[in-house]
């Protein structure tokens, strides 16, 4: 049964908790990426920013480093950012930050999004129709279909091409039920499971995700090749 609730004939998504995991060693980017400076401002910002515009985002929970967890606050309430409620330091993995943001959500949403503080293009609308989507089916994220033919290979050696029509890649915010999603990352770690995702999580227990629309600049900032992508995006976007 989706979670959708009744106001006179609109109908609108429960309240949805963000936890957006900005814990990584930044080992690619050589350099600490949620600090570097796009436009003017800290990339982690940017993606703070997306949410705190969204009418569904009830909180925000931050999940970084050790020595930002003063940092960010500070930056927050410099930008005006209300929405976000705490930050915390992460743990050893992804996975183990990304449950102990969960830990940290209200009991009274319904609703978790998972965000890379790593993209910081993410659009309002695409963060919405993913939470839209969740209050429907329990789990979803946005996907764009993947443009490359894609090989599988073992020791160099082709063994199979994959249909590309059947071929997604997967972006983030990742919204679930909140039960779920805290459910799901507490199985993961108490299995030693190697997770490259949230989503991940739940298929682990057998439940589907649904793909909504996402967005190919909602690219994740790795490399500095990447960085030149996004400073390009935003100076398109002010041209327009």
């Amino acid at each position: 049964m989706g979670l959708f609730r009744q106001r006179g004939k609109r109908e609108q998504a429960p309240p949805c908790a963000v936890v957006v995991v900005a814990a990584g060693s930044s080992t690619r980017m050589g350099q600490d990426k949620m600090m570097l400076e796009l436009a003017g401002k800290p990339v982690v910002l940017h993606a703070l920013q997306a949410f705190q515009d969204v009418p569904e985002v009830s909180e925000i929970i931050v999940v970084t480093r050790g020595e930002l967890v003063a940092e960010i606050p500070r930056l927050c309430r410099e930008y005006g950012l209300d929405k976000v409620k705490t930050v915390i330091r992460g743990g050893a993995s992804r996975t183990q930050s990304a449950r102990l943001g969960t830990l940290e959500v209200s009991r009274d949403a319904e609703l978790i999004a998972i965000h890379d503080g790593a993209r910081p293009f993410v659009t309002v609308p695409v963060i919405r129709e993913a939470i839209q989507a969740a209050a429907r089916t329990g789990a979803a994220a946005p996907a764009i279909p993947v443009k490359d033919t894609i090989k599988v290979a073992q020791n160099g050696v082709v063994t199979q091409t994959l249909d590309r029509a059947t071929l997604f890649a997967v972006q983030t915010p990742q919204v679930f039920e909140a039960s779920l999603i805290r459910a799901a990352l507490q199985k993961a770690l108490e299995d030693d499971a190697e997770l490259t995702d949230d989503c991940a999580a739940v298929e682990r227990l057998g439940m589907g995700v649904t793909l909504t629309q996402g967005d190919e600049r909602n690219l994740k900032l790795t490399t500095p090749a990447d960085l030149i992508w996004g400073e390009a995006l935003l100076e398109g976007a002010q041209d327009l």
